[in-house]
């Protein structure tokens, strides 16, 4: 049986808009911690012109797999292995890496570590885009979101939602620079750096 994640089902349609828009003229995306593998089959399938390239660490896999096997087109890939704190990156280059709802569940030093990996692994000209909620200028956006981190932090201490000027200077020493915010529904957004 498959993984099922609802808030994958009820984002997907408004991040895909932006994907449309982002990755365009992509050729090879890495997708970081592709949890269930809903986003990357329906990601997929509505971007015929890239290979979409699974990752997370090997606890998901099997429910990554299960999604490509049952519903995935074909032009995505089964996962790679890809833990940040262990620093295992692929040995190439993509010219577009995706993540979603992954740097408010990571440690700080986890959260540094994927930026220092996507500037290694990006191509340059190539895009990063990553969805979630941010703080802005060390506040939060919404009441939810101040909720939300309640809840994370009683989970994990080291969890908690990131400031966006701070993953922008962690963005800038891996040779990234923001070059667009898009505000997306439920107190969200997606930002978008390019090397």
């Amino acid at each position: 049986m498959k993984p099922f994640a609802e808030s994958c089902a009820q984002n997907q349609h408004a991040i895909l808009e932006v994907l449309l828009q982002e990755f365009a003229s992509v050729q090879h995306v890495l997708e970081i911690g592709s949890g269930t593998g809903q986003h990357a089959v329906f990601f997929a399938r509505a971007l015929p012109h890239l290979v979409w390239q699974t990752s997370d660490v090997d606890k998901h896999h099997p429910g990554i797999h299960a999604w490509i096997a049952d519903e995935g087109p074909d032009n995505v890939c089964a996962p790679l292995s890809l833990n940040v704190e262990r620093d295992d990156w692929p040995n190439r280059t993509f010219d577009a890496v995706f993540s979603a709802n992954t740097v408010h569940i990571m440690n700080w030093q986890e959260v540094i570590n994927m930026f220092s990996g996507i500037g290694r692994i990006l191509a340059n000209g190539g895009r990063f885009c990553l969805y979630g909620p941010f703080n802005v200028d060390g506040q939060f956006t919404s009441a939810s979101n101040a909720r939300f981190e309640q809840w994370l932090k009683s989970q994990n201490p080291k969890s908690g939602i990131r400031d966006q000027g701070e993953l922008d200077k962690l963005a800038e020493k891996a040779g990234l620079s923001r070059i667009a915010t898009h505000v997306m529904p439920a107190n969200n957004n997606i930002l978008v750096w390019e090397k």
